[in-house]
């Protein structure tokens, strides 16, 4: 049986709440760039909203 990969919150490359740490691991990229990029966001006004309903959609990963 063959297992997708899945999106959870970083516990390891976290600043926050690690979302950006996740979407990192997800796609094989380094967190900072996700950090930037959710930076340029932010100051549009939207992207701390979006962040933070991305920290309530994401589930916490099960590894400690």
């Amino acid at each position: 049986m063959m297992e997708g990969k899945k999106l959870y919150r970083s516990n390891r490359n976290r600043m926050l709440l690690g979302v950006c740490g996740g979407i990192g691991e997800y796609f094989g990229i380094d967190p900072t760039l996700i950090r930037l990029i959710w930076a340029v966001v932010a100051c549009s006004g939207t992207g701390l909203l979006f962040y933070f309903i991305a920290a309530i959609i994401i589930p916490q990963s099960p590894e400690v």
